[in-house]
């Protein structure tokens, strides 16, 4: 069974690398990216939910893309406290060059399971947390690709 956990963990860190060699930013910058350009406009606390990460964690992330000038902010016409996010034309040409999938080889394959799997997966995977002498409860709202 170990072996199951190293053939995940090894292949989720060589497309982490790929995607860095590939086009100069971090998988969880990409993903970032890749939920921008889908959707152009959306904010932090949507984006933070849809990569399942902290909104603080997010908002560390667009900081970054938007001082290498791969994000813009932009506020919103109908309501001045909401700032949307757009991709630079950069960062649009690296989401079309990047290795697939953007958010990364994990959250692909277990969305491809069925209903069934998933909720034998998480409640496995439950039962082996629990067990863990040491855990940082904290880690789970890090993108997979910053561990």
């Amino acid at each position: 069974m170990l072996k199951k956990f190293r053939i995940i963990y090894g292949s989720v860190r060589q497309h982490f690398r790929e995607i860095e060699q590939t086009c100069g930013v971090t998988g969880s910058q990409l993903w970032v990216m890749q939920e921008i350009a889908n959707t152009p406009g959306i904010g932090v606390s949507v984006l933070a939910e849809r990569l399942s990460i902290h909104q603080s964690t997010c908002s560390q992330l667009v900081e970054k893309l938007v001082a290498r000038k791969l994000i813009i902010k932009e506020r919103s016409k109908e309501d001045q406290r909401r700032v949307g996010l757009r991709l630079t034309e950069e960062a649009s040409m690296l989401v079309k060059k990047a290795p697939g999938p953007a958010e990364g080889l994990l959250p692909e394959a277990l969305s491809m399971l069925p209903a069934e799997t998933i909720k034998a997966l998480d409640l496995s995977l439950a039962q082996v947390i629990e067990q863990l002498q040491i855990k940082d409860d904290k880690l789970a709202e890090k993108p997979l690709s910053d561990l």
